[in-house]
């Protein structure tokens, strides 16, 4: 088993459960890490036999473009779009940020941690 990340990710989307947020959008930064068997891509420098890189931030794009309330259900549909590309994957880790939110207040930012299979027992 081996660890594959993705940190710092940025996005401007238009996330909220206010309607000025589905409007205005925001600023969001996702980190994310994933164990999986790439024991085959280790020996053999096969793009095939891991997680490609490329193809998981156009995964994690897609879905960032679209609209939902929560950070816990798109933290959650991530996830799933995640194992169904990548059935090998054991665990993942993702943090998602939504910088600045509207609470009335100076906030740097709301996160949400999801953790699978932990989250999902």
């Amino acid at each position: 088993m081996g660890k594959v990340s993705l940190e710092g990710i940025e996005f401007h989307a238009y996330h909220g459960a206010y309607p000025e947020e589905s409007i205005l959008g925001n600023r969001f930064t996702l980190d994310l890490e994933l164990e999986t068997e790439f024991r085959q891509a280790m020996l053999h420098d096969d793009l095939s036999a891991t997680v490609d890189y490329s193809r998981l931030y156009k995964l994690i794009k897609a879905r960032m473009d679209v609209k939902v309330k929560l950070l816990e259900h798109l933290g959650h549909m991530i996830v799933t779009d995640i194992l169904g590309a990548y059935p090998k994957t054991t665990k993942i880790r993702l943090t998602l940020k939504k910088h600045h939110p509207a609470l009335g207040g100076l906030v740097s930012f709301s996160s949400v941690q999801i953790q699978y299979p932990e989250d999902y027992a």
